[in-house]
């Protein structure tokens, strides 16, 4: 009797591992230095399929904010929240101050402008609300997070103006909103980490405000694609190269604008005389290089730079944190970078 074919499983690990290999096999010298975390593995095994063909941008806004019910924690309880709307250049931009657990009305607390990540494209400040309220409960101080104007309906300098703006309403009306207009910092994640650092750039060159320090949690701050970034995550994790190309030609359609320091910080002339900055930067990520760039431009300088690298990670694991439990890690090192400019 002819025997039959030997049946046997293949671990989905050991699948994401060979996927990896594969994918980096364009670019090997940028490839990342450790395994993936298991967490990340089961995140991925967890999502749901992609879409296929084309999508709106209000689908995938909806498809984005259905992702932060399923990923987000509970939302822990903070001491106030209030809404405002912010003279912006093409009309107002909302914003929701957080203040922490143990503060009051009464205190002028540090605060930190918050700039939502989710490629100029989808997020706002409700996705990005467990973030906020961990960051400001964890520093005992405050945060303001901007619901700047979304791509491809507002393409840049859309988001970056209604950014600039935000960060200089917070300062003139700190006193006001009893927020200490001398420990203002800005940050973000992604595109809002890009933002952030364009917005330090800004209000450096106008030497008007004196930031605190700049929180660049897996900052997008090439857009003109020109290092040696791209080539190594085309499958197997949550952003690839090409939806990021995606993004930046929705944000910036014109290439000619892609080297402006406004949307690509890490061209700027210099980078002396910015705030202290912290970053937080993912292993499986296309960013990760071009952040790893800025860091070390940062640094060499003359601008106190620190680094925390998540090697196992992917992009956008701070926002998914009830299946990525690092989140939790780079919340505490957020917070204390913020208490130390206290």
């Amino acid at each position: 009797m002819k025997p039959g074919p030997v049946l046997f499983s293949i671990p989905f690990a050991f699948i994401m591992t060979i996927l990896s290999s594969l994918t980096y096999a364009e670019n090997p010298a940028a490839a990342p230095t450790a395994p993936m975390d298991e967490d990340s593995i089961a995140y991925m095994k967890a999502q749901p399929p992609a879409a296929t063909g084309p999508q709106t941008p209000e689908a995938r806004r909806e498809a984005y904010r259905r992702s932060r019910l399923r990923n987000q924690p509970d939302l822990p309880q903070v001491y106030q929240i209030k809404e405002y709307h912010v003279p912006g250049p093409k009309g107002p931009i909302p914003v929701r101050l957080y203040r922490g657990a143990n503060t009051s009305l009464e205190a002028e607390l540090p605060v930190l402008v918050f700039f939502h990540g989710g490629g100029w494209l989808v997020g706002n400040i409700d996705t990005h609300d467990w973030i906020c309220r961990s960051i400001a409960n964890k520093t005992d101080a405050a945060v303001i997070s901007v619901d700047y104007r979304l791509a491809p309906e507002h393409p840049f300098p859309a988001a970056y103006e209604d950014a600039v703006a935000a960060t200089r309403w917070v300062v003139a009306n700190a006193t006001a909103l009893h927020l200490d207009p001398a420990h203002v910092s800005v940050g973000g994640d992604s595109a809002g980490g890009n933002l952030a650092a364009a917005t330090a750039l800004a209000l450096r060159n106008e030497g008007t405000t004196k930031l605190q320090s700049q929180i660049l949690i897996y900052p997008a701050v090439d857009l003109s694609m020109s290092g040696d970034y791209y080539g190594r995550f085309t499958k197997g994790v949550v952003l690839t190269d090409d939806a990021m190309r995606d993004y930046i030609k929705k944000y910036v359609p014109y290439v000619g604008l892609r080297k402006d320091w406004r949307v690509s910080p890490l061209m700027a002339p210099s980078l002396e005389g910015l705030p202290p900055a912290l970053f937080i930067l993912a292993g499986y990520d296309p960013l990760c290089a071009e952040g790893e760039a800025y860091a070390a431009r940062l640094e060499k300088e003359g601008v106190a730079t620190t680094v925390k690298r998540y090697p196992g990670q992917m992009h956008g694991f701070l926002s998914n944190a009830k299946l990525l439990p690092k989140a939790y890690d780079a919340i505490d090192q957020i917070a204390e970078a913020l208490k130390r400019r206290q």
